[in-house]
């Protein structure tokens, strides 16, 4: 079967720097694939890279087996890519629900009616709310975004993101600045969305990484240096000396 991402050959350079070197990856259909590393290993450079918002020096990038390179960042997510980020993306002068409601709006071609109809469209607001029952967020609905919890507004960014209907959904650091319970209950919440989206998911959390992800693919310095399963990448002698320090072992 056709990867639902596929990234060959992917080198970014900045005035010499190699912030992405000959990076290899694929994300199959329905998986969650974590791409993990130390700071500064390119992770966030090699994101920007696959929705668009940063052009690569040179290599491939394919959704669903089409070429995205020449696509901007509306055309991917027009085809099924979308993302989260370490610090949340949203409205906070409105509700849980309208943000939702609005993605939902946007997705459909019809932003050119912005705020009003989400609040009438009976519809939007249905689905909205199914969306907030996904991530556990539905008696929040009528909260303004502004008093949510960091850990709320994690779960929120989360429903705005599928409400586009993504084919496959990048998370930046979802478990960023969430407790041990808000992370437990994220955790979750990615795991009962995994038959609905393929996810890679770039991630400093090694217990979260290992209970969510199928495969695992350790970036250093630019560089996929492994990829595996989670027992495979625990194990690996060159991740524990390249990510952690020589003697130390993931746990």
């Amino acid at each position: 079967m056709t990867p639902i991402l596929n990234v060959r050959a992917l080198v970014k350079n900045f005035a010499g720097l190699v912030a992405t070197d000959n990076v290899d990856l694929t994300v199959e259909d329905g998986e969650i694939h974590a791409l993990i590393g130390p700071n500064g290993a390119g992770k966030s450079t090699l994101i920007a890279q696959l929705m668009g918002e940063l052009r690569p020096t040179s290599g491939t990038i394919e959704l669903a087996g089409r070429s995205i390179d020449a696509l901007p960042t509306a055309g991917r997510v027009s085809l099924g890519l979308a993302r989260t980020f370490q610090i949340t993306c949203l409205l906070p002068d409105y509700t849980v629900l309208d943000n939702v409601a609005i993605a939902a709006q946007v997705r459909s071609g019809h932003s050119f009616r912005f705020w009003g109809d989400v609040r009438t469209e009976t519809a939007l607001r249905e689905e909205a709310m199914q969306l907030l029952t996904q991530v556990d967020l539905q008696s929040r609905a009528n909260a303004l975004v502004v008093n949510l919890s960091h850990g709320e507004k994690k779960q929120l960014e989360l429903a705005v993101a599928i409400a586009t209907r993504p084919r496959l959904l990048l998370l930046d650091e979802p478990m960023a600045g969430l407790g041990h319970v808000e992370s437990q209950q994220m955790v979750a919440t990615l795991r009962g969305l995994k038959n609905q989206v393929s996810m890679l998911l770039v991630e400093h959390d090694m217990e979260a990484v290992f209970a969510l992800a199928d495969r695992i693919s350790v970036l250093v310095y630019g560089r996929v240096i492994a990829s595996g399963t989670a027992d495979e990448i625990r194990n690996d002698p060159a991740v524990r000396e390249a990510y952690l320090g020589e003697g130390d072992e993931l746990c």
